[in-house]
């Protein structure tokens, strides 16, 4: 009888010992519920980009940046990206003077060098396209362009970029090569200019890239010419030193380097660095 007491004995202290440390953790609910909800908040939370940035790039990234931002801000719904076309050289002018951007693209590493030797963007520009010139001509091609030196005949109407925009620069270079001397009619502050008095017939050719060729469609027609080799254009691009949202900078030049970038800039006609 004595040993079936211990063990009664035994079993009702293991079962106040139970009951005490049950109640215990009830009368805690707070401690654990806590710990489960900062766990999941941890596990659910993701980094979001908000903001608006400003983007200066040059005239001949117009089709592909409109589509790169529209990508970027339907993956970052608190994100605003405003894009500034125009030729690379009055880009930097504008920045020098004070313009707000947040990102800069040139369609050359001359003009990106300019800012970054006034200390005007934030670290080493990042090469990510690639880009050469072609002939565009009416679609009739009414003046029977078929070659670079068809461009000096005598009579001819040709349009070309001014020697500061970098489409002019390669325009330049490649007359030097061939030793081709051209007369333009008139010299366009961006290569959209150029390309413009191409579609409106006021010229019967005009030096452009090949991507603004075929982003025109059937508006013009694209004449290749080996000798563009002697001019390809890199495109770097960078974080302006002023912009206040450098996260938000830094996350779309991320978007235009990264491979779904380089497909849209790849299918559009540009090459890769």
């Amino acid at each position: 009888m004595s040993i079936t007491r211990r063990n009664v004995a035994a079993l009702l202290a293991a079962g106040t010992l139970a009951a005490s440390l049950a109640g215990c953790v009830s009368g805690n609910p707070s401690s654990a519920s806590t710990g489960t909800a900062a766990s999941t908040g941890t596990a659910s939370s993701t980094p979001t980009l908000t903001g608006e940035i400003t983007v200066f790039a040059a005239a001949s990234l117009k089709a592909t940046f409109t589509k790169l931002a529209s990508d970027f801000e339907a993956k970052n719904p608190g994100a605003k990206v405003t894009l500034n076309f125009a030729g690379s050289s009055d880009l930097v002018t504008q920045i020098t003077q004070g313009a707000p951007a947040d990102v800069f693209a040139s369609a050359d590493t001359k003009n990106m060098t300019k800012l970054s030797d006034a200390k005007l963007v934030d670290g080493t520009a990042t090469n990510f396209a690639t880009n050469v010139l072609e002939i565009a001509v009416p679609p009739s091609n009414p003046a029977s362009i078929a070659s670079f030196a068809d461009l000096a005949r005598p009579g001819i109407k040709v349009v070309v970029c001014a020697p500061q925009v970098p489409c002019g620069s390669a325009t330049e270079t490649i007359e030097k090569a061939t030793a081709t001397t051209l007369t333009p009619v008139s010299e366009e502050s961006s290569v959209t200019d150029v390309l413009g008095k191409v579609t409106s017939q006021e010229a019967d050719a005009g030096l452009v890239y090949v991507t603004d060729v075929k982003n025109a469609g059937d508006k013009v027609k694209g004449i290749p010419f080996p000798e563009s080799d002697k001019a390809v254009n890199t495109y770097p691009i960078a974080t302006v030193g002023a912009s206040k949202n450098k996260e938000l900078a830094q996350a779309f030049i991320g978007m235009v380097t990264s491979s779904e970038g380089k497909k849209v800039l790849n299918d559009a006609g540009f090459g890769t660095p």
